[in-house]
């Protein structure tokens, strides 16, 4: 259940959670026209920081610029706006969702006289996958349903309409008793979860599927590649065969909402011992150092959340 706060952030300036409300006839109903975002926000013994906040930023505004959105705030606005509803709401913890969405205005696919309408939420939210399954490891299935080909629609793009295919990668999977689904592309080759990317690690070496198999660029992709690479880790993109899942040593997802989580199972095949891998710890360990601040944060990922810089429009 989605506890609610005090404000969200609206168009540069801050409303009451319960004031933030569009029109059913706005054009994000109808066709799905928005873009967003989700950033954790942690908590160290120096204060709340935002993880790679500028870079969740910089995608939001990538994703928007592929469906002709013109968003108008810039990656410094947007990331001040994320520090700044944070401390409003006087969160710990917690998780930050901007949405860019086609407002009320012309009714018809073509959005020419509908306004962009930026929001953004926080709000606390726990794991993902469950506590449990960041030790243990989750058991997974294959999903019947392919993600999106490409040239349908834009894999790059965090779009919500692009979700309506991860709801039913991940409501196949609930419904048959499994933790998540991981999807295929449209050649037969792994693509990644609802809203996961995924790694196969096989004789000390992580695989991960590239950009062409309709993934979305992932920022804690990004970061446990960037990990592993600092660890010695080999890490290569490749096409990943389905079959590969079932005799891999270890199997792990990544994504802002699933951090770090193993994979203990696909369609019932015991992946590796059958529980969190060495290299998957290795890599799980050093992601949650940084985040927690005992490691040095050496990629400069973490964003203060009281030193943030002045937001704009308020």
């Amino acid at each position: 259940m989605l506890v609610a706060t005090e404000k969200i952030w609206h168009n540069g300036r801050l409303i009451a959670w319960d004031d933030a409300k569009i029109h059913v006839l706005s054009h994000v109903v109808s066709y799905g026209s928005s873009v967003f975002e989700g950033v954790r926000c942690y908590e160290q013994e120096r204060g709340l920081a935002m993880f790679r906040a500028h870079d969740h930023a910089r995608r939001l505004l990538d994703s928007a610029k592929i469906y002709r959105i013109d968003v108008p705030y810039t990656i410094e606005q947007l990331t001040a706006a994320m520090a700044e509803l944070v401390r409003e709401n006087k969160l710990g913890a917690c998780y930050i969702r901007p949405i860019v969405l086609r407002g009320y205005g012309g009714m018809g696919v073509m959005p020419s006289d509908n306004p962009i309408e930026v929001y953004m939420a926080c709000f606390p939210w726990g794991r993902y996958l469950g506590e449990e399954g960041l030790s243990e490891g989750v058991d997974v299935c294959v999903s019947s349903w392919n993600r999106i080909a490409p040239n349908t629609l834009p894999a790059l793009s965090k779009a919500g309409a692009n979700y309506m295919n991860s709801q039913l990668i991940r409501m196949e999977a609930a419904i048959n008793g499994y933790a998540e689904g991981i999807a295929l592309d449209e050649a037969g080759y792994v693509s990644e979860g609802s809203g996961e990317n995924v790694f196969v690690v096989r004789d000390e070496k992580i695989l991960t599927p590239p950009l062409g198999t309709s993934v979305l660029p992932g920022i804690t992709r990004d970061s446990a590649m960037k990990i592993a690479d600092q660890l010695g880790i080999p890490v290569v993109e490749t096409i990943i065969p389905r079959e590969l899942l079932y005799i891999a040593d270890e199997v792990f997802f990544t994504g802002t909402a699933a951090e770090v989580t193993p994979v203990r199972s696909v369609d019932r095949i015991q992946v590796g011992n059958g529980r969190r891998g060495p290299i998957t710890a290795k890599i799980q360990q050093r992601f949650f150092e940084i985040l927690k601040g005992s490691a040095k944060d050496e990629f400069g990922w973490l964003t203060p959340v009281v030193q943030a810089p002045e937001p704009v429009g308020v």
